[in-house]
Order: structure tokens, then sequence, then C-alpha cells
């Protein structure tokens, strides 16, 4: 392995974005570029957990994602429901926890049912928090949490002057610690509806190269150049 940066981040949050693209430039169906970008997750889950990260957020399917063609749809749901099904030893014996974020419901139910049980299955383990993101938009996250505060509000639970920011943090999807690093492939640089709420003091890391291409030695690029910088969150430095 790579030079390993003295300071890492206590949590990456990734777009995973490319298999489309990697796929159309060898002459390759769409479908085999997520099933190469499968692989690559579970390179970049095995590096996490070695270098002891402690949370890892993926972003697996989004709210938009529905609107694609219902093969893919299938396809990547049936990639879902496999990787659940192969891989819950493999969390299992690394000391991985699963969770996950997102209108869960709207999964298929083999899919659902598989993501249930390896969220049960996994939820002792410490070494790794591993979250995918499925069937999730961060401002259908916010007004979810919204609509929670407001049913909260009806029932005379809170009040309305008890709404601060961190209330509004308890109402999302899961209760974890803020990315301190966004990872992006693909070549786009926009952030495309991922955690709105909770990267807003999130270093945002860029890169072209497509999601199945991502490597290893990428991903220590990635977490080296995060180690340079200096987070001020709207201070300044010390003299």
């Amino acid at each position: 392995m790579q030079e390993v940066p003295k300071k890492l981040p206590r949590h990456v949050a990734i777009i995973m974005d490319g298999n489309g693209r990697w796929a159309k430039k060898r002459g390759l169906s769409r479908f085999q570029g997520h099933f190469k970008g499968v692989e690559t997750v579970r390179e970049i889950v095995r590096t996490t957990r070695e270098l002891g990260i402690p949370w890892l957020t993926l972003y697996s399917f989004s709210e938009e994602n529905w609107k694609r063609p219902k093969e893919e749809i299938d396809t990547l749901m049936n990639l879902l429901s496999e990787y659940l099904e192969k891989e819950l030893t493999e969390l299992q014996k690394n000391g991985i926890r699963l969770l996950a974020i997102g209108r869960i419901w709207k999964l298929p139910e083999h899919a659902k049912k598989r993501l249930i049980n390896a969220i049960e299955e996994t939820r002792s383990n410490k070494d790794l928090n591993l979250v995918l993101a499925l069937s999730y938009g961060g401002r259908q996250e916010i007004t979810d949490s919204i609509r929670k505060i407001a049913e909260k509000i009806r029932k005379g639970e809170i009040k309305e002057e008890d709404i601060s920011e961190d209330m509004i943090s308890s109402f999302l999807y899961l209760n974890m610690p803020e990315p301190d690093l966004l990872i992006r492939t693909g070549g786009e640089k926009r952030i495309s509806n991922f955690l709105l709420w909770q990267i807003a003091y999130t270093e945002l890391y860029f890169t072209d190269t497509l999601w199945p291409d991502f490597t290893k030695e990428e991903y220590l690029e990635a977490l080296r150049d995060f180690s340079k910088r200096k987070r001020r969150f709207g201070a300044v430095d010390a003299c």
C-alpha cells in the first residue's frame, strides 16, 4: 500500500459515478459497467476498514434513479440483493456494520428483505460503519425530517421554538457524524442531491476517473489531498 497520510477523515462519503460511461467506452452494456462497479465497492470498503476510518457512506441508488429504464433498475436491485447475500460473511468477518439511509420502503421486496437482514446481522460490528444511500435524496431527507417535526408539533410533543439545527439533525434518516471528505468520481463537479444537510463543511474532492477504474491508489491520493487541507470552519489560523 502507498504511503498513508497521518491525518485521516473520520467519515468519507462517495458519489460513485461513471459505471455507464466506463462500459460505453469499452463497447459493453451498462449492466457490465455496474457489475464492474461492485468490484470497486469491495476494494474501497476493504481499504477503508484497513485504514481504520470508522464511517463510509456510498451513494448507491438515488431517488432520481427510479426514472431510469425498468430493465436497468431491476439489474441494479438484483445486484444489490446479490451483494448483500454474498458479502454478509465478509462483513461479519471484518467487523463491518451495515446501515442504510433513504426511502428504503420503495425498494423491491427481495432487496429490502436482504438489506434489513444484513443490517440486523451486523448490528454489533464495530470496525467500520458502512452506510448505503438507497432510494436516497438530500432534499427528500430534509422534507421527511420536516414532516416528522411537524407531526410532533401537531401532537404537542414539541414546540416551534424548540426547533434548532441539532433537532433537525436528530430527525434525519441516521444519526451519524457529518462527512469530513466527499469524493465524486466520473468528472462531474456537482453534489447531485447527496447529503445536502450534512456536507455544510465537508471537504470536496472531484476526479475524472470513472468509478470502475477508481483504485485503492487513487483513493489514497484523495486522502492525502484531504490531509493537506486546513479546515477553519469559519475561523482563522492561529498566529
